[in-house]
């Protein structure tokens, strides 16, 4: 008997399914698009959850974060926030509105609340304002993604340069995390201000009048003493 891959609508992410036939169907055609790109451009759609995946509550009442939000991880980290229980504000590029309202539309399906402020995140007032916006609109945040950037592609290795790698990255991990923990409310204090400040223990300085503890004289070790002792049989 040949077992059939169920599809989606079938299964969850505790389903027990054959990797090498659960997309066995689809024959991925090349495509272009300018950048950024969009999924809703894409003709064949990547798998973000939104048919299988199945909640079981364990982020009721909390407050997320997501850059990068619209699609691809970070749709899908959506997604699944919003099945959870968790509010979830996405941020976007403008030209990205079409995928991001798709992704506003599964997680108001899964009743929870959704914030699309879109904008660039190389902008340093951006990053702040994101993170004001989700606290302002969602009354609080407990959960940081830090997923937005972007891909070059090149055709070789060494055309990739340091620039390209670091300032998608950059603002968005340093700006909006550095923001986001003034206002996360399950983040554990940082340790620099919840410890009392120690005391510095001066060291006392020695003075000529200190009196000193005399050295006691080496002792000569066994090997000397055997060396220095007559040999047997000598006259």
């Amino acid at each position: 008997m040949t077992s059939q891959t169920p599809n989606s609508a079938q299964r969850d992410q505790y389903t027990m399914v054959d990797p090498t036939k659960l997309y066995a169907d689809i024959e991925p055609q090349a495509i272009s698009q300018d950048g950024p790109g969009l999924d809703s451009g894409l003709r064949d759609k990547a798998d973000l959850g939104e048919g299988s995946y199945r909640g079981a509550g364990r982020l009721t009442g909390r407050k997320a974060l997501i850059t990068g939000g619209d699609s691809g991880i970070g749709a899908a980290t959506a997604i699944a926030f919003a099945r959870e229980g968790a509010d979830v504000a996405i941020f976007y590029l403008p030209e990205e509105q079409s995928d991001a309202d798709r992704i506003r539309g599964l997680i108001e399906d899964a009743g929870q609340k959704a914030v699309l402020p879109p904008g660039d995140l190389t902008d340093r007032t951006y990053c702040a304002d994101i993170v004001t916006k989700t606290v302002d609109q969602l009354g609080g945040l407990d959960i940081l993604v830090c997923n937005g950037g972007k891909q070059r592609h090149v055709e070789k290795l060494e055309d990739l340069t340091v620039e390209q790698l670091t300032r998608p990255s950059r603002p968005m991990s340093m700006r909006c995390s550095s923001r986001s923990r003034r206002h996360c409310r399950t983040c554990p204090p940082d340790r620099a201000s919840s410890q009392p400040p120690r005391s510095r223990r001066t060291s006392r300085r020695r003075t000529s009048s200190t009196t000193r503890r005399p050295r006691r004289p080496s002792t000569p070790s066994a090997r000397d003493s055997h060396s220095n002792s007559p040999r047997a049989g000598s006259g």
